[in-house]
């Protein structure tokens, strides 16, 4: 595998600071060899990128961008526990998208957070996945993503 951290930037990405928590939880936490990352939400700065529901308020095609940052700030959250030179393998990423009625796309959505994993960590980068519709997501952001992680 090649360094994560140098994919990252060649893909045009910086590595974000953790995302601190907006409740009562930690952003990852490791048992065994497995790290457990909370749901993300599209943060950069500290600053959430878009709200509302995907297929009125947004876009699919933005939404997929927005999950993409979603997977940046999950890796993050694993950067800061282990880092990312540990990961053997992306095992799951739940992918949460606030759906207008009607909005069948969460599939396409959910792809911006795949393709960057399998972008950045190639073969280990394939995973087991879940992409869900939702009526409402925290602070009324259009796109949550959590991920599962093995480590050495």
């Amino acid at each position: 595998m090649s360094d994560p951290y140098a994919k990252i930037i060649e893909l045009g990405h910086t590595m974000p600071v953790v995302a601190a928590p907006v409740a009562s939880y930690v952003p990852a936490v490791r048992t065994g060899n497995l790290v457990y990352v909370s749901g993300q939400l599209p943060f950069v700065d500290g600053k959430l990128q878009d709200t509302g529901k995907v297929g009125a308020d947004v876009t699919a095609e933005r939404a997929k961008e927005l999950a993409a940052i979603c997977a940046l700030n999950a890796l993050a959250a694993v950067d800061s526990l282990v880092g990312l030179n540990e990961v053997v393998k992306i095992v799951k990423v739940g992918g949460f998208v606030a759906s207008a009625e009607g909005f069948t796309g969460q599939p396409g959505v959910i792809n911006g957070a795949s393709d960057l994993f399998l972008a950045v960590f190639g073969e280990a980068g394939r995973h087991a996945r879940a992409a869900v519709g939702v009526s409402e997501l925290p602070l009324g952001s259009p796109v949550e993503v959590d991920l599962i992680v093995e480590v050495r």
